[in-house]
């Protein structure tokens, strides 16, 4: 049973093995991965419960009467529709205060499929409570931010989702730090990404995201 559960990109080959050992967390198989280095197990402390992906659908709780078998089929209906999206453009850039992998911003293939499982899986989702409400307002929300929220439960959805593939959390020295990830990221570069499928993935009891389901592209 998962407290909450989120519609995720997951790389896997590669790139899914790179991201696994990054952030010390394999998402794929629900396994920790050792860190040695004291400044990246710093650096990927607060991305590391939810592994290496993109968010499509973010974390939610499941609305009273759904179940994890509603939210797998209702995703394997829509990903009978999408075809894949290669992204060989994949570069590094700094969001606010942390480090991410972005797909190139003149591609709307990937936001509509996000828009379409926020919109189309929304009648699984249970209401926010006043907390979860009281934690996304915290970030000082635009107004269209504020609607997003409320009607979707994420801020950062529709016209204002950025896909992106989550490296660290909050740096104080950027440069330092983009210059490490440069260099790590060197190698998957140089191997080809597709979003060619999607991952139902659940919060455990220990606070971390596991892929429950992995749901390609194309029925």
């Amino acid at each position: 049973m998962f407290s909450r559960y989120a519609v995720y990109a997951v790389p896997d080959g590669e790139w899914g093995d790179f991201g696994a050992a990054w952030l010390g967390w394999d998402t794929r198989s629900g396994s920790p991965v050792d860190i040695t280095d004291a400044v990246q197990a710093d650096l990927t402390a607060r991305p590391r419960k939810y592994g290496f992906h993109g968010t499509i659908k973010p974390p939610f709780r499941l609305a009273e009467e759904a179940t994890a078998a509603d939210l797998i089929d209702g995703l394997r209906g829509l990903c009978a529709e999408f075809t894949p999206v290669p992204m060989v453009s994949l570069r590094l850039a700094q969001i606010g205060r942390f480090f991410a992998m972005v797909a190139p911003e003149e591609n709307p293939a990937i936001g509509a499929i996000a828009a379409d499982c926020v919109q189309k899986l929304d009648h699984l989702r249970a209401p926010l409570n006043d907390q979860e409400l009281a934690r996304r307002r915290a970030a000082k929300l635009t107004d269209r931010q504020e609607e997003l929220l409320v009607a979707w439960g994420y801020p950062y959805v529709l016209e204002e989702f950025r896909f992106h593939l989550t490296l660290s959390g909050p740096v104080d020295a950027p440069d330092a730090v983009a210059t490490r990830l440069r260099e790590a990221t060197a190698a998957p570069l140089r191997s080809a990404l597709s979003l060619d499928s999607l991952c139902v993935s659940g919060e455990d009891a220990d606070g971390r995201f596991r892929v429950i389901e992995r749901i390609p592209f194309g029925g």
